[in-house]
């Protein structure tokens, strides 16, 4: 291994999350700063957390319901248009 190119390691590194909790690691700095870790992500704890700042998931869900409505109604209308009785162009030609 050459010396003089490698970073420092530190065993005794402090990693400290947003939630409050804190632990230890080896790491090539000596503090590290993270928002979610072991005790706070959603995928360890079971609970569903979202962090959402610009409000991406309220317009998402907007969005769904919006194009689901549009289908409803669509399909409506493709019902309303079955039972009207179609008028052949034979009954057009004789003025009925």
């Amino acid at each position: 291994m050459k010396k003089d190119i490698h970073p420092t390691y530190y065993p005794e590194a402090q990693v400290a999350c947003a939630c409050g909790n804190s632990f230890t690691v080896g790491a090539t700095v000596k503090e590290i700063n993270v928002e979610l870790c072991s005790n706070c992500h959603p995928f360890y704890t079971g609970k569903q957390k979202l962090v959402d700042t610009a409000r991406r998931v309220e317009k998402f869900k907007e969005r769904a319901a919006l194009k689901s409505e549009d289908k409803v109604k669509a399909k409506r209308d493709k019902k309303v248009a079955r039972k009207k009785p179609a008028i052949s162009k034979k009954d057009e030609k004789k003025g009925k």
